[in-house]
């Protein structure tokens, strides 16, 4: 990474933010905009358009009518596969215009985002660009004067509701497959962080990607997002982010036409390290990185460190110096390790946390505080919380931010018995040099994700989804493209 050029972005002016539908960029109906204001300084950096709940059934009409004529959906896969390849090389030819644009909005550290924003997101765009002309219907085995049939066809029209923390990656993962099966989108990015997403797609339609095929409008939850999961003419809705929302977005469908929802909510990973871990060392810089880069705002984090009892407290001791080794600050400076907290309100959050792990016995072993004030920006020491028992609030309830608990255990049944102790089964690691014992956690601790001996990584290539209340469906791999077909069945008598 060049400083100077990723300075010289930094110091580019902000156009205001438009909706995107049916291939042209309009304001809100209203004319209503909504400040943007920046993790990194507190500033406000530009306006995005407010929608309306007309100006999400424009979207999402839009996309209705471009998925009836076939515009998109009637292309040979071979044609749609190019216009996606396209895409793709757009993002990455402008990555660092992204990237930067991506952190000013949300706070990211720069080292991190323009690999796991444009660069991830422009890998997964053509990851099922490759695999669209791929995706083969079926014969059944009947008897001689049947034909049976199984074809896959686009489900129509998908709603895709994206956080803030990791927008282009996370819209990736949803736009990719939904668009490669030959549906239409409607795009309702985060609130805080809209401007890179918005930007990406814009690109699409550089790449040729046809008017209507993908809308994206920006505004509150409560406004447009409603507006999209109640819709009659939406036929999925994707969406990455907490559990009370997704709660409401089953409700939604149920309310209107049972569209399927598929979601991918909190996680509370444990990760488990016992006394015969090949490299501690390895494993304490790893478990401070699993938790405390993006300032801990990955749906995967592993939040809750399990330490066999034996070596807990000179394990921990390793994991708060590689925390405090790590740096807090300016999310545009390539030194830095760790950015800012996407906003001030969920800054206020991660502290109160802090404040009830006391309030339940836990003792702040390092940070738990705000730091950098003086930038007027959103920042948080990293922290660790020991003494962290199984009911506390801590080991129990999402953070999102910079937040470590760490719980003992004696033994393995003990470790798994805290691992499984909450509603949620995103991911998990487990640190073992015990060939047996590895492939027992990987089958005995309930989550989507087991990492062993590592945390964090996985690439494309191998699905993404949560069991319990981390939601349902799968994100990433060719498993995604179930989402986003049905299949039809034809019986032919010969």
């Amino acid at each position: 990474m060049d400083q100077t050029q990723i300075d010289t972005w930094r110091a580019v002016p902000v156009a205001a933010s438009r909706h995107l539908i049916d291939g042209k960029a309009v304001p809100a109906s209203d004319g209503g905009t909504m400040d943007v204001v920046s993790p990194i300084d507190g500033q406000v950096l530009t306006t995005v358009a407010a929608g309306t709940t007309e100006d999400m059934n424009a979207a999402i009409a839009s996309a209705r009518a471009a998925f009836e004529d076939e515009r998109w959906a009637g292309q040979a896969p071979v044609a749609r596969k190019k216009v996606l390849l396209k895409w793709a090389d757009l993002i990455e030819a402008n990555a660092l215009e992204l990237a930067v644009l991506g952190v000013r909005d949300n706070g990211t550290e720069i080292s991190m985002a323009l690999k796991a924003e444009p660069g991830s997101a422009a890998a997964t765009i053509r990851y099922y660009a490759e695999a669209l002309d791929k995706i083969y219907g079926e014969i059944a085995p009947t008897s001689g004067d049947v034909l049976g049939m199984i074809h896959k066809e686009p489900v129509g029209v998908v709603g895709a509701i994206i956080p803030w923390n990791f927008p282009l990656m996370i819209g990736a993962w949803k736009l990719g497959p939904a668009l490669a099966m030959g549906n239409s989108v409607v795009l309702k990015p985060s609130e805080t962080a809209s401007l890179s997403l918005m930007r990406m797609a814009e690109l699409a339609l550089e790449a040729g990607l046809p008017p209507g095929v993908l809308n994206a409008v920006t505004g509150e939850g409560r406004v447009v997002g409603e507006t999209l999961g109640l819709s009659m003419d939406v036929d999925v809705l994707v969406f990455t982010g907490s559990g009370t929302t997704g709660r409401r977005l089953m409700e939604y469908a149920a309310r209107s036409n049972m569209k399927r929802v598929y979601l991918e909510l909190g996680g509370k990973s444990p990760n488990i390290v016992f006394a015969d871990a090949p490299n501690l060392d390895e494993a304490a810089k790893v478990a401070a990185a699993g938790i405390f880069r993006n300032s801990g705002q990955v749906c995967v984090a592993g939040s809750r460190l399990l330490v066999e009892a034996p070596i807990h407290d000179e394990f921990v001791a390793e994991v708060i110096k590689a925390a405090e080794a790590m740096r807090v600050g300016d999310p545009l400076k390539v030194e830095t390790q760790i950015g800012a907290v996407n906003s001030e309100t969920q800054l206020q959050a991660n502290l109160g946390f802090v404040e009830t792990a006391v309030a339940e016995g836990g003792q702040v072993v390092t940070g738990g505080a705000r730091i950098l004030q003086d930038t007027g920006g959103f920042y948080m020491a990293p922290t660790i919380v020991t003494g962290v028992t199984q009911d506390a609030t801590l080991a129990q309830k999402e953070v999102f931010g910079p937040v470590l608990g760490v719980t003992p255990f004696e033994t393995e049944e003990d470790a798994v018995s805290l691992a499984n102790s909450t509603v949620y089964g995103l991911a998990g690691a487990a640190w073992t040099a015990n060939l047996g014992r590895a492939h027992r956690m990987v089958k005995t601790v309930r989550t989507g994700v087991m990492h062993i001996n590592t945390y964090g990584g996985a690439d494309g290539t191998v699905p993404l989804g949560g069991v319990g209340q981390s939601g349902n469906g799968s994100d990433k791999s060719l498993h995604a493209i179930d989402k986003y077909v049905n299949l039809k069945t034809a019986w032919i008598k010969l």
